[in-house]
């Protein structure tokens, strides 16, 4: 939902069956090598609460039939011992927006990490670290060659500081965390989407005279004094975007970015909102991942999916992922699962897809045996903060 340029986001037009090849509007079928790149499983031992993060990530290419060489504007990284710690680690996705929005997301998820690595300060207070390296990262975005006046990215992370996790959120990319309760597994959101349909933002973004309406409502078909789109999950194909108060643009879907300087005049601030989280022994694995996965599934269905693609014992102490014959075994699988169940959606929706990136890292122990090492991954195809604590603005859990 984040495209920077009016209508061409969510919505929908017809595509013929001659056109796709396929009978069902279109849609073209999920490819696992078509403009994909996915990591194997990963592991990372975090020594001072004995447990291990065992991860694994997915990027995939969006599918926009006029334009089907299209560069995949999403990025990710993951670096684990932040400073030589070994008890502290990154994942982030990056979901870029507008002409050069793919340049915006590889130049934040490389700079952003590179700005808390080099914090001295960042195990002191991560709150204020995080909080400077999102602001300077902005800064440096906007002095690079990279023209940023309608391009951004969006950036939800998770850095990991020994059993804590600190999730600083820009956008509407989303971080997600299951939590055993019963004999039920839940989703617990750790970010909240930066979006109009937030009353405290849009609030927000009508003080520095943004326009709110959405694009109906900007070409006259629907009543533009009407300021009320109910909510993200039932009215998200024509959502409420802000626009300066003379002209058409930009038409952001989002009230929260790193880039776009011209939608900063009207409020859109690279401020990142954090939720901190202890881990206990009922969280069992996170999730954090780009809107293209959280369009058209909600975070308890991203969690039911994982949970179903992936068996997890419950004691924190001795939290394996096991083999279940009837499920995947591990959180690459349940990555590909959930990128090709959203992929399907978008199309049955659509007539095109978001890129789609996803990271899911269980939480449990290792034998003695395992020794981690320093690791960076990266993938792409080519104010003070505001805490927001995670139970905070949750989205009602599904049953």
């Amino acid at each position: 939902m984040g495209c920077a340029h009016g209508k061409c986001c969510n919505r929908d037009s017809s595509t013929s069956d001659e056109d796709s090849g396929h009978h069902q509007r279109g849609i073209r079928p999920y490819k696992n090598k078509d403009g994909l790149t996915q990591r194997s499983l990963e592991l990372v031992h975090v020594p001072s609460h004995n447990f291990t993060l065992q991860y694994s990530s997915l990027t995939q290419n969006g599918y926009y039939p006029d334009t089907t060489d299209r560069e995949n504007q999403d990025s990710f990284c993951i670096k684990t011992q932040i400073q030589g710690n070994p008890n502290v680690h990154f994942f982030g996705v990056f979901d870029g927006h507008g002409q050069y929005g793919a340049q915006c997301s590889n130049f934040v998820k490389d700079k952003l990490v590179e700005i808390l690595s080099s914090d001295p300060t960042l195990l002191d207070d991560p709150l204020k670290a995080y909080n400077s390296a999102f602001l300077a990262t902005n800064s440096e975005l906007r002095d690079s060659e990279i023209d940023d006046a309608l391009s951004g990215t969006t950036a939800i992370t998770v850095l990991v500081v020994g059993d804590t996790l600190y999730v600083a959120n820009v956008g509407d990319s989303r971080a997600v965390i299951a939590v055993k309760d019963g004999d039920r597994i839940l989703a617990e959101d750790l970010s909240v989407d930066q979006t109009p349909f937030r009353k405290d933002e849009y609030d927000r973004v009508k003080l520095f005279g943004a326009r709110v309406l959405s694009v109906d409502q900007v070409e006259g078909l629907k009543d533009p004094d009407i300021q009320h789109w109910g909510d993200e999950e039932s009215h998200g194909g024509d959502p409420p975007r802000l626009w300066v108060p003379n002209g058409m643009y930009p038409g952001t879907a989002f009230t929260r970015s790193v880039g776009d300087s011209t939608a900063e005049k009207i409020g859109v601030i690279a401020v990142p909102e954090i939720s901190i989280v202890r881990l206990t022994p009922s969280h069992l694995f996170f999730v954090v991942a780009s809107d293209g996965v959280f369009e058209f599934l909600s975070s308890q269905t991203v969690v039911n999916m994982a949970t179903a693609k992936v068996s997890y014992t419950l004691d924190f102490n001795a939290c394996l992922l096991q083999n279940n014959a009837a499920a995947y075994k591990d959180p690459t699988d349940a990555c590909a699962a959930i990128a090709g169940d959203s992929y399907k959606r978008w199309l049955e929706l659509e007539n095109r897809t978001d890129d789609i990136t996803i990271i899911i890292s269980g939480v449990g122990t290792t034998d003695s045996e395992v020794h981690s090492r320093p690791c960076q991954i990266g993938g792409s195809m080519n104010q003070s903060a505001a805490i927001v604590p995670p139970l905070m603005h949750q989205r009602p859990l599904e049953s």
